[in-house]
């Protein structure tokens, strides 16, 4: 738990570190914050790259700071919890994905893994880091989640886009 806690923490610190460096204070280097944070966590969970690779595809998205960071959190949450459980036995993929669609923009986290149990509502689960995803994606970037199960997990999460993410 206390593990879990500090990679929010430094999910949050990331952000702002981009944030920092970055040319426009309205927006961040988002891939380059999601490739350093995915590091970090399979560092932080002693995953060994050779046995869990990472797919990332970050589009060339401007996300205002109120928009990465719950972002961020989302796939936090999501990249820790396929390191901890999707792949108990066996080599697996985590795929992380944002692009432009249309009037929204659509974040894609996912893995091949073990999959969660059909008989798990993520929405009304125990576990803080699901909820925490919901009430992200839900109320803080007013959004729609979806789940799908079909190989492994995939969670998809679409939302609009503010006026400076245009």
């Amino acid at each position: 738990m206390l593990k879990e806690s500090q990679n929010r923490i430094r999910s949050m610190a990331l952000i702002h570190e981009k944030l920092y460096h970055s040319k426009d204070l309205a927006s961040i280097d988002f891939e380059g914050y999601v490739k350093t944070l995915v590091h970090e966590l399979a560092r932080s969970y002693g995953v060994n790259v050779d046995r869990v690779t990472m797919a990332i595809e970050i589009d060339n998205v401007p996300l205002a700071i109120d928009t990465a960071i719950p972002c961020g959190l989302i796939i936090n949450e999501l990249v820790s919890n396929s390191l901890k459980h999707a792949f108990p036995d066996k080599k697996g993929e985590i795929t992380i994905s944002l692009r432009s669609v249309d009037e929204s923009i659509e974040l894609q986290v996912g893995d091949n893994g073990v999959g969660i149990p059909e008989d798990i509502d993520f929405r009304m689960t125990e576990t803080l880091g699901l909820r925490l995803v919901t009430i992200l994606a839900e109320d803080q970037l007013d959004g729609k989640i979806t789940l799908d199960r079909t190989r492994g997990t995939t969670f998809q999460i679409r939302f609009k886009k503010v006026n400076n993410e245009q």
